[in-house]
């Protein structure tokens, strides 16, 4: 299965689980409303709801793991030269675009990739990972 064919399958399963979780609240609150003889209420209180968080989270749940995480954006090359050469050159070879590169202060070596296409992409690496691993590690993470 090549990148892309798996990229697709990925996406088309993403929507399939946010209809499931819209149909599965939907179904609750009509039962609910049901239960308290007036089904239709429920069923637009939780297709509302559930609407709106799956779409919200599909759309921002990248920012709010940031900013729960406390990462800071990496504003240019200089405040994390290495790393952003290397974010640099791995995009520039694999014809990506270069996300944005955060940093996050904690000493466990760690990183995480978020973000619903390459347009949105976000890497994050902890300072304990910048710390530990030379070049060659850090473009294998």
């Amino acid at each position: 299965m090549s990148l892309y064919r798996q990229i697709d399958d990925n996406k088309k399963r993403t929507w399939v689980i946010l209809a499931v979780f819209i149909a599965f609240f939907s179904l609750v609150g009509y039962i609910w409303g049901w239960w308290y003889n007036n089904s239709w209420s429920g069923l637009t209180l939780a297709l509302v709801f559930s609407s709106f968080s799956g779409l919200f989270s599909y759309y921002f749940s990248d920012r709010v793991i940031l900013a729960i995480s406390g990462a800071k954006e990496i504003e240019a090359k200089r405040q994390a030269p290495e790393l952003y050469r290397t974010v640099e050159n791995l995009c520039l070879g694999s014809g990506l675009p270069l996300p944005k590169i955060y940093v996050l202060e904690d000493s466990a070596p760690n990183a995480f990739a978020t973000g619903r296409d390459p347009a949105h992409a976000v890497i994050c690496v902890t300072t304990g990972l910048l710390d530990k691993l030379d070049r060659a590690e850090l473009e294998g993470v």
